[in-house]
């Protein structure tokens, strides 16, 4: 399968950014895709409302359902599915994107953000999970994909932030489970990473550094290597832990530059890409190392 023609993906945070950037790729084969995300109104200094994401989307060919949902919420969660099973029929793919994020260290972590953190990632991708896997076990080639990190425990990814990174690290353990609990059901379970930072409007409200964004990848990078895991065979891939550049070589792609920001700037190391995780030999300099 090469296309996503007619399928319905359900993902979560997809008013901008990557989670939108995914929802574009899925929307040119003629997707289906529920917005399931919580910015109805715009934000002072993030662009993108789930009602300006579902006119890209469908712009762009692919049919949209916006929602407004907290994924922290049983009841929202919930009706955002069957809300999405009586429009367009079922439930394909599931995508969790959404995701809280504090790099501070234990003393200036407040416990409201904490909790903030691991109901977002940890909870919330196992909640969203759960209440679609009825649709997707129902469906042809279904998949659940995660944008969290290979699971490598080197400590230097959680001394400086191990709020954060439990959160994060709590979706890939989801992906884990889920792919051996449901492999014998046919069911796609994989993560999805970047290699390098990535240009988004939220990354740049957070860090506040334009140095950083010039040395960023475009989300369409991320969008390019999820179109491949959720176009293969759900019952032959699954369990993997996946680099954008890396996934995307290993299938022939060999131009990088089209995703840089600013090719006149060496590319940022994302946060927990281990060191085993080799960059494809036709990418240009990556410098500075996450944490």
């Amino acid at each position: 399968m090469t296309t996503l023609k007619g399928k319905t993906l359900f993902i979560t945070g997809a008013s901008r950014g990557i989670g939108l950037a995914i929802a574009l790729r899925a929307a040119r084969d003629g997707a289906n895709i529920t917005i399931a995300a919580k910015t109805a109104e715009p934000h002072p200094k993030l662009p993108g409302t789930i009602y300006t994401a579902a006119e890209e989307i469908e712009n762009a060919g692919g049919a949209a359902l916006p929602l407004i949902v907290d994924i922290r919420d049983e009841a929202q969660v919930s009706a955002a599915v069957e809300q999405t099973v009586e429009k367009f029929g079922g439930i394909d793919i599931c995508i969790n994107n959404a995701s809280a994020i504090q790099l501070t260290g234990t003393l200036d972590t407040a416990m409201r953000r904490y909790d903030l953190m691991n109901q977002v990632n940890a909870r919330g991708t196992f909640m969203v999970s759960k209440l679609c896997l009825p649709h997707l076990l129902q469906a042809e080639n279904p998949h659940i994909l995660s944008l969290s990190p290979p699971l490598d425990m080197n400590p230097k990814w959680f001394g400086p932030h191990v709020a954060y990174s439990m959160a994060k690290f709590g979706m890939s353990l989801c992906m884990l489970g889920l792919a051996a609990e449901f492999k014998s059901r046919g069911i796609g379970v994989n993560a999805l990473w970047p290699r390098t930072t990535i240009a988004t409007a939220a990354i740049k409200y957070i860090v506040g550094d334009d140095s950083m964004m010039k040395s960023s990848r475009t989300p369409e990078i991320v969008a390019d290597a999820a179109h491949l895991i959720l176009t293969k065979p759900a019952n032959e891939f699954s369990g993997n832990f996946c680099i954008d550049d890396t996934l995307l070589a290993e299938h022939g792609e060999t131009d990088f530059d089209k995703y840089r920001v600013d090719p006149a700037f060496d590319l940022f190391e994302d946060f927990f890409v281990p060191a085993d995780y080799k960059a494809p030999a036709s990418l240009k300099a990556v410098s500075g190392t996450g944490k």
